[in-house]
């Protein structure tokens, strides 16, 4: 929320918008538009979801999106995200350094990630 404007940019700091560890080939997904999605915080549900619930179906945002820039195998492109964002709640919840991040989405796997503190992640840097 910074100086306002776009999200990207509250999204797109180092070590965010992990990937991996692979992307799936489109014959490795049945149907792309109904796919359970999940994401919890120290083991209680934040956000639960389907791609079915997608504004618009991932032709359309491929055309979209191609008209603006030139789109390879492999580029990813960020659509949003569920409801139950901890900016949204009331009172907003936000990650606390050592909280436990965990997602998934049905049929390709689950990751976890562990919050850690600007300056955290650096003293061990330094």
């Amino acid at each position: 929320m910074e100086r306002g404007g776009q999200w990207v940019k509250d999204k797109s700091c180092d070590s965010f918008a992990p990937f991996g560890p692979f992307l799936a080939t489109t014959d490795e997904i049945k149907d792309p538009h109904h796919l359970r999605l999940w994401l919890t915080v120290n083991g209680t549900t934040m956000q639960e979801s389907n791609t079915s619930d997608l504004i618009f179906r991932i032709p359309f945002i491929l055309s979209v999106v191609s008209q603006f820039m030139t789109l390879v195998p492999g580029d990813v492109i960020s659509t949003g995200t569920p409801e139950g964002v901890g900016f949204g709640l009331k009172p907003p919840r936000y990650l606390k350094h050592g909280d436990l991040v965990e997602f998934g989405i049905e049929g390709l796997g689950t990751a976890r990630q562990r919050a850690v503190t600007y300056e955290e992640r650096f003293k061990t840097i330094a």
